[in-house]
């Protein structure tokens, strides 16, 4: 068996069993379907293939070559310096969602176009949207408060035909909201996602950056280069993680009806106090936390619902058993 075949088999066992990246990345495979990948593959120190993870050009050039192997997206690319995240992360997002709504659909994933669902920073990338529809079939609505942002995922949704009609992108006009200004009075959700900016200041970003740098062994021409990119308003925001979604909490108290379960990702555990309080604040009928792992990277799911048990059955029955919902 070659080296290659050996790390092929290799499973990344901390992923979502159903996440498509669970098998370690098969170069080979990548780069027949993106040749320019093979420009940035080299062995490393237990000579196998991978790619130099501090050169943001070539993580952009491998989440290219996934999106186009397993998600059939031809075109897809972002303005330098935004946010490039790591596909698989992204996918087991989406799988553990898809398990959370199972839960209350007799072990069944809700699947198709009529299970609508909400992406809070949706970023240029558009990578949730793009994942949870090929999986699921489902719709989505991303939006964001940076034009820039949201032009280029419109851009990648044109791009793509398959999307066109599964994806739409809403402007925020105003950065202090979350939800308001984005769902509509009469408008419902099967469910909410959001990956929230992880620092409370710029210069703790900086210091994010440098100590992510010093983790990978390098720097570029000396300079503190984040290998995944990433504007201001997706890294940070006055108070962090910890105020953005305790505020997204208190928002969604006001939209009990409109969405069955609302989530965030919740990156610090040192956060969790703070969120479980802010849900008992606001009495949310139940949470749920999900735990996650990428590598050595340990993160969590925290959702919440205001419906009731009873709530969620009538919900059930009338959008997951009704493919016309």
């Amino acid at each position: 068996m070659s080296q290659q075949s050996k790390q092929n088999n290799s499973e990344k066992q901390s992923l979502h069993p159903r996440n498509r990246q669970r098998a370690r990345y098969d170069f080979e495979q990548l780069i027949k379907s993106s040749p320019e990948l093979a420009a940035f593959i080299t062995e490393n120190k237990f000579n196998n293939l991978s790619i130099d993870f501090a050169d943001p050009l070539a993580v952009k050039t491998l989440n290219k070559a996934l999106l186009k192997t397993f998600y059939g997206i031809t075109d897809w690319d972002i303005p330098a310096n935004y946010l490039c995240p790591p596909i698989p992360g992204r996918a087991d997002y989406i799988h553990y969602m898809a398990d959370l709504l199972a839960s209350g659909n007799n072990g069944s994933i809700p699947q198709g176009k009529s299970i609508k669902v909400l992406d809070i920073g949706v970023g240029a990338n558009c990578v949730y949207p793009i994942i949870g529809n090929y999986e699921y079939g489902w719709s989505f609505t991303g939006s964001d408060a940076d034009p820039v942002a949201v032009s280029n995922a419109t851009k990648i949704i044109q791009a793509n035909h398959r999307l066109a009609e599964a994806i739409e992108i809403r402007l925020q006009t105003n950065a202090n909201f979350i939800f308001k200004n984005i769902i509509q009075a009469n408008e419902v959700f099967d469910l909410t996602i959001c990956n929230p900016p992880f620092h409370s200041s710029f210069a703790e970003a900086q210091e994010g950056t440098s100590r992510k740098q010093r983790n990978l062994g390098t720097k570029k021409n000396n300079k503190t280069v984040l290998n995944f990119g990433g504007q201001n308003g997706e890294l940070w925001c006055k108070g962090g993680e910890k105020e953005f979604v305790s505020n997204m909490i208190r928002e969604s108290a006001e939209l009990q009806k409109n969405c069955c379960w609302f989530s965030s990702l919740v990156s610090k555990s040192a956060n969790l106090q703070s969120i479980y309080y802010a849900l008992k604040q606001v009495n949310a009928a139940d949470v749920k936390t999900i735990n996650m792992a990428q590598g050595s990277k340990i993160s969590r799911i925290v959702a919440w619902t205001f419906l009731t048990k009873t709530e969620q059955e009538e919900w059930r029955l009338k959008r997951w058993t009704n493919p016309f919902g």
